[in-house]
């Protein structure tokens, strides 16, 4: 892969974005130089950021292998950021090789670079869409042409909502994606807390979100668990990211985050 994960402007490279600071916290190429600058800004504040990164992404894998394994052959991954190794569909095919994907992103680039490497993927779509207009990515054409909403889906939202604030009412949109989906679907959620950081340091580090493409929005336990209002919770319920169905012990670290799977009733 190449430095620059697509043809962009100035402006857009000049200002770090979450898809790609996320992807250098990953130990991604897919990146800028503003992008690595915010990160090593992050990680002074949080020194942790890195390994809570690939812990996300070992309890998304965890949880696509839960999901299809339950039966579950369709996912629907909005907030995907850039494709990155074991992404869903390579995740989820070694399970169910017929499972079909759409992977949603806001950002113009995460888009780009994505259907760029999946064109050839079949069973696979790529759409620019925004969590917080559901209505939109629902009535998607791609969406509609690619998942059957008349049969379960796993509704995949890892580290994405913790970029969205309360004025625009999360928890009324992942009400309105749960009610799109049949009995029996999934969804699949990580999101990050800072509960038990000293406020000045919560503080720096949000300033750091603040100036990027979406500004930090940690959430307690009981915020992040009203997002499964009308599911019911897998074992071992919503807890920390590395103690959700550990593939051995627990990883070593702060997950910074909590995790969980539900099932719709």
């Amino acid at each position: 892969m190449t430095d620059q994960p697509a043809p962009d402007t100035t402006d857009v490279t000049a200002r770090p974005n979450v898809a790609r600071m996320y992807d250098y916290f990953l130990g991604g190429s897919n990146n800028f130089a503003a992008d690595r600058a915010a990160a090593e800004r992050v990680l002074e504040i949080f020194p942790g950021t890195g390994l809570a990164a690939q812990t996300n992404r070992h309890f998304l894998r965890r949880a696509v292998r839960y999901a299809a394994g339950q039966g579950v052959h369709q996912f629907l991954d909005i907030g995907a950021g850039l494709p990155t190794q074991g992404t869903v569909h390579e995740v989820v095919r070694a399970v169910a090789p017929d499972a079909r994907v759409v992977y949603v992103d806001y950002d113009e680039v995460a888009v780009t670079y994505a259907r760029r490497l999946l064109t050839d993927v079949p069973g696979t779509a790529v759409v620019q869409g925004d969590l917080r207009r559901p209505d939109d990515l629902l009535d998607h054409p791609q969406v509609r042409a690619t998942l059957d909403l008349d049969r379960p889906v796993a509704v995949l939202l890892l580290a994405v909502l913790h970029f969205v604030p309360d004025d625009d009412d999360p928890w009324a949109a992942v009400a309105r994606l749960r009610d799109a989906t049949v009995p029996g679907s999934h969804l699949v959620l990580s999101h990050l807390t800072l509960d038990g950081v000293p406020p000045e340091v919560a503080e720096r580090g949000q300033a750091v979100y603040r100036a990027s493409s979406a500004p930090l929005v940690p959430r307690t336990h009981a915020e992040t668990l009203r997002f499964f209002d009308g599911y019911d919770l897998v074992e071992p319920g919503l807890v920390e990211t590395t103690r959700w169905r550990p593939d051995s012990e627990p990883e070593a670290g702060d997950s910074h985050g909590y995790a969980g799977v539900g099932v719709r009733r």
